[in-house]
């Protein structure tokens, strides 16, 4: 199959947000890497939105209402207020109240359910929302960094027009809140590969955890040990991919590409080189399936930006220079300047050849347990969670000749990307 046809998805506020001094998750990565994929000419190979913001409607798909509505009301100033709701909603030390927390988790969940919605419609074959990812969090709950769950809202979205939709997380934490949603239901297959053990967070992830009900053997566990490199971790992810593509047969994924995995991450243990996790990203988007790709986890400011701008360009088929172009950031990259850095590992690798290989015969003999894709009868397809119509649009400025959602819908052709204010051709 040739070139896919790739929507990209961004919003210049959300690399605004600040989780607090000292907090590991830092929302500036994603201007970071918004700006080395300009720079690096990729916008041309791809159609860039503006994404929707989601609203509370769209957050109570999966959430609770209570939680929702405590979300939007709850600002650092009258969190005194809230106290008795902090610990029943696990918002504290790990999940803050931070200024705009709210606008934060519609800008980042639009973009996924805008993402979604863009596949159902074969606007495009790959949708891009590094902003997302935000695998953690619960029905009723904050966790790990994630207030609202991005995923599992768009594979919601997903399912009104697919029968099967494979989730495959390569974060190095278990992709635990997106798992608990889909536990019970085989229109979902959910396939992580993390850390698991010595108390790692979130300390689930067993490959014991397989599914319960209607949904047993649709999830899928590879629950790895620190200091993974390359070589093992393709050895693992190539053999139970494509067990799994055999056995399911999706019809639409979501790849979450948390960037934790890599090698001198802040808050990981894994030995990945942007490389290797990129080879993951390529091996999924070779499968030729609607998929959308999102962000997730991922500490060390400057890989994360490095792995997601190189997974950005294999996503469009572009070759991209090791030597980074100039950027506002360039000095986040020194003393290299380059996109694939020697990153010494701090672990050595505990996977043996023997333990990799036992996992992924567990894993193929469970596939073989499920029945070969489920098929589901849908009767009506429902309608899409944004209709047109409640996308808010501005009221056209007289004096200027495009106004903003013109602009935002405007597909720019190679040498008519521009950042002024009006420019137009004339």
């Amino acid at each position: 199959m040739g070139t896919k046809r790739v929507s990209y998805f961004f919003n210049p506020d959300v690399g605004n947000f600040h989780y607090g001094p000292g907090h590991p998750m830092k929302p500036h990565r994603l201007s970071v890497i918004h700006h080395l994929v300009m720079n690096y000419g990729l916008h041309k190979k791809m159609k860039i939105y503006r994404p929707y913001k989601a609203n509370s409607h769209d957050m109570c798909r999966f959430h609770s209402e209570e939680y929702i509505e405590f979300l939007q009301r709850v600002t650092p100033q009258n969190i005194q207020g809230y106290t008795r709701y902090l610990s029943s909603f696990n918002v504290g030390d790990d999940c803050p109240v931070f200024d705009g927390l709210f606008e934060f988790c519609a800008i980042y969940t639009g973009a996924s359910l805008e993402g979604a919605q863009k596949l159902n419609h074969n606007y495009c074959d790959i949708s891009i929302n590094w902003s997302g990812g935000l695998h953690h969090a619960k029905k009723f709950e904050a966790s790990g960094f994630c207030y609202v769950n991005d995923i599992v809202i768009s594979i919601l979205e997903l399912l009104k027009w697919h029968p099967r939709v494979l989730y495959i997380d390569i974060d190095v934490h278990h992709g635990d809140g997106v798992q608990e949603a889909f536990y019970l239901t085989d229109r979902v297959m959910t396939v992580s590969f993390h850390k698991y053990g010595n108390y790692f967070f979130p300390g689930t992830g067993d490959m014991y955890e397989i599914g319960a009900e209607s949904g047993r053997y649709y999830s899928v566990n590879v629950p790895l040990k620190e200091g993974i490199d390359d070589q093992s971790y393709v050895q693992v992810f190539k053999p139970v991919i494509s067990a799994v593509m055999e056995f399911y047969q999706p019809s639409a994924i979501v790849l979450q590409c948390g960037a934790d995995s890599l090698a001198g991450d802040r808050l990981g243990c894994f030995s990945l080189s942007t490389k290797g996790h990129g080879e993951c990203v390529k091996f999924v988007k070779d499968l030729n399936v609607p998929t959308l790709v999102v962000g997730g986890g991922g500490y060390t400011l400057r890989n994360v930006a490095r792995c997601w701008t190189y997974e950005t360009s294999l996503l469009i088929d572009e070759q991209i220079s090791n030597e980074l172009p100039m950027n506002d950031y360039l000095e986040f990259f020194a003393p290299d300047f380059t996109l694939h850095p020697e990153v010494p590992s701090r672990n050595d690798n505990a996977n043996s050849k023997q333990y990799l290989e036992c996992i992924t015969k567990h894993v193929y003999d469970n596939l073989k347990m499920c029945q070969h894709a489920p098929s589901v009868q849908i009767y009506d397809i429902p309608e899409d969670a944004l209709p047109e119509e409640t996308k808010v649009k501005e009221e056209p400025d007289p004096d200027v000749r495009l106004n903003q959602s013109d602009k935002d819908e405007m597909v720019e052709a190679k040498n008519e990307f521009f950042d002024g204010d009006n420019d137009v051709l004339e």
